[in-house]
């Protein structure tokens, strides 16, 4: 059986932590300083870029950022990857002018942006570069469903790798309506309310991959759910791929005391003292960093006609300035990759470098055995 690993006592952050990624839902809602409106300026600059793109004809997956040009913005787009790195860990960007486009350019331009962002990495075994968050259908009783892939309801969670983006295409008739929590918040409300608990977040855990793995993979992650590493507090965090994983031979059963943490999280990044509701709407970009924030979606009713539907686009972002993090934070698998599924970056002086999050393509390993 797969045991816990050792808590080396100075891995355990035991003070309330501090910082810009440190807030609770009122403070940034009564500033707005996260919500950045796009000029008319700027929005003919991302369109000159889309044309650029498609008068070269060139394949989505090969634009880099040099192939998709803003003179002006940027500067103010590597802010936003300092801002999910070093600040509080999530921008809006609102006018993004999707209602001009069809989908498959309105998926390039999201992109050419996400390129100046950072570096796109896979989202499933399947090398999806660029999801797509929408009904399908499917539930998750169904082993390789993904949760973006429904229209249930998304407790508050982490994704694996530095950052997300999101760009709504469409809204839903009713619900969908998205929340951001300080995960610094959460952990300092934990240290103060159940200290005894504050350990269990270093210990090893085990994330269900949902079926994203090959033959020489375990199909769970061991993962830490916190590290206090080269000064930061990093967490991550996704109650039903924990609770799924226990399906599997050779992970643990959950301790009554691992349920408490996982209801009390909960319990924290949900309350309204700590939680920040976002207006999601159509032509809006959401920026978030997986380090600092936990995020939420609300169930949601769609239109009954198949054109209008919630359509969201998503990017896995490793960020170019990221974070140095603990050895195994990503995950043991057991593979013989050791890449973490770091997308190929074309420009080479700003490569992310690997072991950055995303799952290893299937094709991919198999290309490098």
């Amino acid at each position: 059986m797969t045991t816990s690993a050792p808590i080396r006592v100075s891995d355990v952050l035991r003070r309330p932590r501090t910082g810009p990624a440190v807030w609770k839902g009122v403070r940034p809602a009564r500033s707005g300083a996260w919500v950045l409106r796009l000029s008319s300026a700027q929005v003919d600059e991302i369109d000159a870029a889309l044309r650029a793109v498609r008068e070269r004809g060139l394949p989505l997956l090969k634009v880099t950022a040099a192939d998709f040009p803003l003179p002006t913005l940027t500067g103010q787009l590597r802010c936003m990857a300092d801002e999910l790195e070093n600040g509080r860990g999530f921008v809006l960007v609102k006018r993004v002018p999707v209602e001009r486009y069809s989908p498959a350019a309105a998926s390039a331009l999201f992109w050419g942006l996400g390129r100046h962002l950072g570096v796109p990495v896979s989202q499933n075994a399947r090398g999806h570069m660029l999801g797509h968050s929408r009904d399908t259908g499917r539930t998750l009783a169904d082993p390789s469903t993904r949760a973006y892939e429904t229209r249930g309801r998304l407790p508050f969670h982490t994704d694996g790798s530095d950052a997300l983006a999101l760009l709504c295409l469409r809204s839903a008739r009713t619900g969908g309506r998205v929340a951001v929590a300080s995960s610094g918040a959460v952990y300092n409300a934990l240290l103060e309310r159940r200290p005894d608990l504050v350990d269990r977040l270093y210990r090893t855990h085990f994330l269900d991959r949902r079926e994203g793995q090959v033959p020489a993979e375990l199909p769970y992650l061991a993962v830490p759910l916190a590290a206090w590493h080269a000064g930061r507090l990093s967490m991550r965090y996704h109650r039903s791929s924990l609770e799924s994983a226990q399906r599997f031979p050779g992970v643990p059963p959950l301790e009554p005391a691992d349920i408490e943490l996982f209801d009390l999280i909960d319990e924290l990044a949900q309350s309204p003292e700590l939680r920040l509701d976002l207006d999601f709407e159509p032509g809006d970009l959401l920026l978030l960093g997986n380090h600092t924030v936990l995020h939420s979606r609300t169930a949601y009713e769609d239109h009954p006609d198949p054109e209008p539907k919630r359509h969201v686009l998503r990017l896995s972002l490793a960020l170019r300035e990221g974070r140095e993090l603990p050895d195994g934070y990503w995950g043991d698998t057991r593979a013989t990759d050791t890449d973490s599924g770091t997308g190929t970056d074309t420009d080479s002086d700003t490569a992310a470098g690997p072991g950055r999050g995303g799952v290893t393509p299937r094709d991919e390993i198999a290309k490098r055995r």
